[in-house]
């Protein structure tokens, strides 16, 4: 029986048999299954579709509960395309022996795992090939742990069998601290769960007790319930606890009283009366309030360790950025696949369409559209061609690319970006250090108040007085205290990463707050710094523009400077200088053909017989032994939202300063663009360096915002120093702050962030204080139960992480708090 398929306006296109997405009229792709035509959207979902039917799988249709992602087109590829991870060398680092008999096994990171179907195809079809010996999926993770014998199947056939089936992997390989911290949240879960368990356990025999009354149920059934108690109870102590201990412990050692002294306490304590209790027959049993106090407290830093580790810093971020893998290209032209760590500068690769471009370098042929938000912020791609500077990690969308390699592995931005991160998680800021010291000292006080409480309810009600100071010492516990600020600030930092600005020092965030003045350099910050010869003019017969643009180039070639852009293009081998020296806001000096030229300021290059120059604008004055021979236009574009970003500064009371060493025509007209009153040109990097002195030194606190080399002392004499994106390594390194792409905007919404984490440190604060100094008196008059006091101090821990958030969930295109800038477009 033979079926003709129709369609009309009014009738639905069919679903993807695979992905279920739509599928377009006339669409040639499908697969047959059950003697029955079933439609495919793309050569994508036909390649995988066969791949499982042809393998035997397709029981794999009737098992999925959710439909897979759409495959990528290019995913049903033959095995030589993971060829390179056959490379021994790369596989030292993720594969490893697996017993006798030469067995190897890896962990892979596999994408598009939606359901345990998924987890079945992928078992089956792997442990269906010959060589291997096991495969196991963790569904909650998306890994795959799989061990075959390399003499019989490669890792590339593995890799490869995978992507034909719709399920890309590629090896997962944390770095220590990404395997500790791994560890770490195991361990903490499995305490959590022990805790929870035993807690809603011990409150199912605490409750009828409760309920009726101490003896009300009988005398056995008091004793049995007390015992199993005792016997639950004891896993929360002796293993979810043992972090408690251990660090109160460690405290003990290093004579410092941290809260976990007072939480120590208060379980060791409670458990051991309590068993006392139970084993000679008489007492109070507070079994119930041990293991919910270890529940909540547990469950308390649970929240803000995951908080802290989805908002700042996590390991293995550089393997996580830059690609495993690059196409090398020979001297020949041939493609080549290595491991992206073995590139060196110099490199060709060769970066294909849906590829990650595998380290820094220069566009060398072709134009495409880079994704880089995982580096800047800025969710837009941009387009780079020949010529143009590319980051190693950003993902190209469009086009191939040819890339010359400028740095590769531990040298590239990237790698620079993770060490700069390091730094910042690596000190505590002053606000963090105050609350740490009111912390310890609020815990002395707390050991203090409980003594006192214990020996008043000792005259009062003796058998009152445990369960008295045990509620004392829990209800005050200073967790909230301890989380206020470090949550918040770690909060604030993430945001700022997602949102393109790297905070490098730990009291920058706090700095940012208390700003005064923001002072912004001019070539490179507030322009875009790709600066642009627009003139020529020779002043004597002495060289002609062709000439003067080699002898200018030549003194340029060693420069980073933006200005040395521009002559780039005019470089001829025949003409070189040597001797080359770099006068930071006035110029360069250099020997040419055993001639002392000067190229920069006038009154630099010519200072015995300085000329004015022709017009308005950037002009530089070339000199041969202080003679005048050529004056060069220059153009630098202002960026799109410079003037924005001023209004913005301005509009938040901020005073907003130009500060730069160019001509004081060309920061005049720049000043006057941009509605800066305040201004200073042909400033040397001392006299800006005495500048921020003396506004220092009248009260105000100063961010500077710089790009250079002569910018690296007024940076670091700064109270905020806030680099460019396109700043030398140099100023990198001095700055508190460092922009991750060329958006000013980026400034406004790191002073907003600023602020906003200062505010909510300042409430947090202050709800853990009145918290606290609430609870203590109840909880000393005997009106708060151990149970309840539990409770209390996790929702006050809970209260603090939850404010923290807050600065986790503001929208993409502003920044948190009420008060964002309004610049929501930059």
């Amino acid at each position: 029986m033979t079926a003709t398929a129709t369609s009309s306006p009014t009738t639905e296109a069919p679903g993807c048999y695979h992905c279920g997405n739509r599928v377009p009229a006339g669409a040639p792709w499908s697969i047959t299954l059950d003697d029955e035509r079933r439609p495919l959207c793309c050569p994508g979902c036909e390649a995988v579709a066969h791949a499982i039917v042809d393998g035997g799988l397709a029981s794999y249709y009737r098992f999925r509960t959710e439909l897979p992602e759409r495959p990528d087109d290019r995913q049903a590829v033959k095995a030589e395309t993971w060829a390179v991870f056959d490379d021994p060398g790369l596989q030292a680092r993720f594969v490893h022996p697996d017993g006798e008999g030469g067995r190897v096994h890896a962990t892979l990171a596999v994408d598009g795992i939606t359901c345990a179907a998924c987890a079945w195809l992928i078992e089956h079809r792997l442990n269906a090939l010959p060589g291997i010996e096991a495969s196991a999926v963790n569904l909650s993770h998306h890994r795959l742990r799989v061990s075959w014998d390399p003499e019989r199947v490669a890792l590339s056939r593995i890799l490869a069998e995978m992507a034909a089936i719709g399920y890309p992997a590629q090896p997962y390989e944390p770095d220590a601290a990404q395997s500790r911290l791994q560890h770490e949240e195991r361990m903490n879960v499995r305490r959590l769960i022990v805790a929870a368990v035993a807690m809603m356990q011990v409150l199912m025999f605490s409750i009828p007790i409760y309920v009726a009354g101490p003896g009300e149920l009988g005398a056995d059934f008091d004793a049995l319930f007390h015992w199993l108690s005792f016997a639950l109870a004891t896993p929360v102590v002796l293993f979810s606890a043992q972090p408690f201990f251990a660090n109160a412990l460690r405290d003990l050692k290093t004579r410092t009283l941290g809260m976990d002294v007072p939480v120590s306490l208060a379980i060791g304590g409670a458990y051991l009366a309590s068993g006392y209790a139970v084993i000679v027959g008489h007492g109070d049993v507070y079994f119930d309030s041990v293991a919910m106090f270890t529940f909540f407290l547990l469950f308390g830093r649970y929240i803000e360790v995951r908080a802290r580790r989805r908002s700042g810093h996590s390991g293995n971020a550089l393997a996580g950025a830059l690609p495993l893998s690059a196409i090398r290209l020979t001297e020949a032209g041939e493609e080549r696949i290595l491991p992206s760590s073995e590139l060196a500068a110099g490199d060709r690769v060769l970066v294909k369409p849906g590829h990650g471009v595998p380290a820094d370098g220069v566009i060398e042929s072709g134009e495409s559209s880079l994704d880089e938000s995982m580096l800047t912020g800025e969710y837009l791609p941009v387009t780079r061609r020949s010529g143009d500077r590319v980051t190693g990690g950003s993902q190209n969308i469009e086009s191939p690319l040819t890339v010359r390699v400028t740095h590769a592995g531990r040298e590239a931005r990237v790698a620079g970006i993770v060490d700069l991160t390091d730094r910042a998680f690596a000190s505590r800021p002053h606000i963090a250090q105050l609350a740490a010291r009111m912390a310890h000292h609020f815990v002395l006080q707390v050991l203090l108040i409980s003594v006192g409480v214990a020996v008043a309810w000792w005259f009062i009600d003796p058998d009152r007085m445990l369960w008295v100071t045990l509620s004392v010492l829990v209800v005050t516990c200073p967790c909230a205290l301890a989380l206020a600020t470090p949550t918040a600030l770690t909060a604030g930092h993430g945001r700022l990463h997602r949102r393109g600005v790297l905070i490098t020092r730990a009291d920058a965030l706090e700095a940012l707050s208390q700003l005064d003045r923001v002072i912004f350099d001019k070539t490179g910050t507030l322009t875009s710094g790709e600066m642009s010869l627009v003139e020529t003019r020779p002043i004597d017969d002495a060289l002609d523009a062709a000439q003067a643009r080699a002898l200018a180039a030549a003194l340029e070639a060693q420069s980073e400077h933006p200005i040395a852009r521009a002559f780039r293009t005019f470089r001829e081998a025949a003409v070189t200088a040597d001797e080359v020296l770099s006068r930071p806001g006035q110029g360069l000096e250099g020997r040419i053909d055993g001639r002392r030229w000067r190229l920069g300021t006038p009154a630099f290059a010519a200072p015995e017989a300085t000329p004015e120059a022709p017009g308005e604008g950037q002009w530089l004055l070339l000199a041969e032994d202080g003679a005048p021979r050529a004056w060069f236009a220059l153009h630098d574009r202002l960026r799109d939202d410079a003037r924005e970003t001023v209004e913005a500064l301005q509009a938040r009371g901020l005073a907003v300063e130009l500060l730069s060493g160019d001509t004081e025509s060309a920061v005049a007209a720049m000043a006057a663009r941009l509605n800066i009153a305040t201004w200073q040109a042909a400033a040397s990097p001392e006299d800006k360096l005495a500048r921020i002195r003396s506004l220092q030194a009248a009260g105000e606190r100063v961010a500077m915002v710089g790009d250079g080399i002569n910018d690296v002392p007024v940076l670091a004499g700064a109270d905020v120093a806030i680099a460019m994106n396109g700043a030398t390594d140099l100023a990198r390194t001095r700055a508190d702050a460092v922009l991750l792409g060329p958006r000013l905007g980026r400034i406004v919404e790191a002073i907003a962030t600023g602020r906003t984490t200062r505010r909510i440190i300042r409430q947090n604060l202050a709800w853990s204080l009145v918290y606290n100094l609430s609870a203590l008196p109840l909880a000393a008059m005997g009106f708060v139960p151990p149970w309840l006091a539990a409770i209390g101090m996790s929702a006050s821990s809970l209260v603090v992480v939850g404010n923290a958030l807050r600065l986790t969930r503001a929208g993409p295109g502003r920044p948190a708090g009420a008060d964002s800038p309004r610049l929501v477009n930059a």
